[in-house]
């Protein structure tokens, strides 16, 4: 849709013979004042009974898991095994992030000052909260659940593709909250520019690629006291040193390059490969792409569904082009159709890169593709492959295989990467654990474990005995 657009229509990117109702674009401006007087409220609030809230919101959300996985499935084209997943972990969010509340919310006694004193966390205000498409749920909701308990009232602004979808939850959230506390904000670019530059809006937190999150950095400059969180893209490697299981090491690749059709910011789209395990490794990736083959997202069998629109589809195309430095050993493509629908369906692409420089120069070994390729390359000394993934002006996630622990540590302590993993896909990145991005994927405000701390502002008081 165009950024300005004020009714929008949705076609299925699994069925493109499905079109979804209208959506249409909200007026954020009166949305945040509704948010700014639901606050004063909402932030005296006692956290016992925000919980209380939240929970009627958890048993809404349980209530209408089948249905928010299968519009996930429809409107984004996420396989519907995983967007099952993401309802799973959307509700366990809710328990780990009462948890983070408990902890960081606390009033801090100070010993050893000259008077008596303590830190409280102070809620900030209205929160914008801008969600991606590929977990139209899950990123976002988690935001959102660190806000609420914080004190915040939320702007959830969906992303259009998943305007839908972020109704839906948005309709279970409201019914369980106080009204004006969590609003959904329909629109596309110029809604979200509109939301986050509003000045009552006093916290930021946005996904998306890299290019629009310093354009939201730059746009939101001069207001240096509006937090702004932002978790953007990547260009993750794995690193399969000369001692790593090979079937292991095949099958997390592959996951990682093909889970949500490539779709995600830890989506696996380099592997830099031991020389001495380059061959064995291309098989072992042949063996486990036949189990990714493109199909209808809502049918259970299916693994591979399609990408989520045409523009994402013809960049597949453009990036399995490419021929300059590099051999594709396995063609990737778009199909017009799957199992008999018409959609943005692909197949996984696999190149092996001709040499560093090659790789360099490439941008199949540089840029987020977004779609399911791997760009390979080979390497004999680990500290040129640690020096090639380095260079990557990314850091969020890195998964290094090796059956030694000493190695991964000292991968680990050496790479520029603020998620690394031991023999698991780049995409294993569990809510237990911060999930915030070096470079451009970000500023590192974590979106799992602890974000809640992003959404408050301490204040010291002191007193005379």
């Amino acid at each position: 849709m165009a950024s300005d657009s004020l009714v929008w229509r949705i076609r299925s990117p699994g069925n493109l013979d499905l079109e979804l109702d209208e959506i249409h674009r909200s007026d954020p401006g009166p949305m945040v004042d509704r948010a700014h007087e639901a606050f004063r409220l909402w932030r005296v609030t006692p956290l016992t009974e925000r919980i209380q809230c939240l929970r009627r919101a958890a048993a809404g959300i349980e209530k209408n898991k089948d249905e928010l996985a299968e519009f996930i499935s429809i409107e984004v084209g996420k396989p519907i095994r995983e967007a099952r997943g993401e309802l799973a972990a959307v509700l366990a969010k809710f328990e780990l992030s009462f948890e983070d509340a408990a902890f960081h919310l606390a009033a801090r006694t100070v010993q050893g000052g000259p008077h008596p004193a303590e830190v409280r966390a102070r809620p900030r205000g209205a929160a914008a909260v801008v969600a991606p498409f590929n977990f139209p749920i899950h990123l976002g909701h988690g935001a959102a659940i660190a806000h609420l308990l914080a004190g915040n009232t939320v702007l959830f602004k969906p992303s259009p593709l998943a305007a839908h979808v972020g109704a839906k939850y948005g309709a279970i959230m409201s019914a369980a909250l106080p009204e004006g506390v969590f609003q959904v904000v329909q629109g596309g670019a110029e809604v979200a520019i509109q939301l986050c530059s509003h000045p009552r809006v006093r916290a930021v937190c946005f996904t998306g690629s890299s290019t629009a999150g310093r354009n939201l950095a730059r746009l939101l400059a001069d207001d240096f006291s509006k937090d702004l969180a932002l978790e953007l893209g990547g260009k993750n490697a794995a690193l399969i040193l000369s001692d790593a299981d090979i079937g292991v090491a095949a099958r997390a690749v592959v996951e990682g390059m093909n889970l949500t059709a490539g779709q995600r910011c830890n989506s696996t789209s380099r592997a830099l490969v031991h020389e001495s395990l380059l061959n064995d490794f291309l098989d072992a990736c042949r063996s486990a792409l036949a189990e990714w083959v493109p199909g209808d997202p809502i049918e259970e069998e299916t693994r591979l569904g399609p990408v989520v629109d045409r523009k994402a589809w013809e960049r597949h195309r453009w990036m399995c082009g490419l021929t300059e430095g590099c051999k594709w050993v396995i063609p990737g493509s778009g199909l017009e159709e799957a199992g008999g629908l018409r959609g943005h369906y692909v197949t996984p692409g696999v190149a092996v890169m001709g040499s560093r420089e090659a790789a360099a120069a490439s941008p199949l070994c540089c840029q987020e593709i977004f779609t399911p390729v791997l760009a390979v390359q080979g390497f004999t000394e680990v500290e040129e492959a640690v020096s090639d993934l380095n260079c990557l002006p990314y850091g969020l996630t890195c998964s290094v295989f090796t059956r030694s622990d000493e190695c991964f540590r000292a991968v680990a302590a050496d790479v520029d990467v603020a998620n690394v993993y031991m023999n698991l896909p780049t995409t294993f990145s569990p809510s237990t654990l911060p999930f915030g991005g070096w470079k451009e994927s970000g500023n590192g405000r974590p979106g799992g474990k602890g974000f809640i701390r992003y959404t408050t502002q301490e204040q010291a008081l002191q007193w005379r005995s």
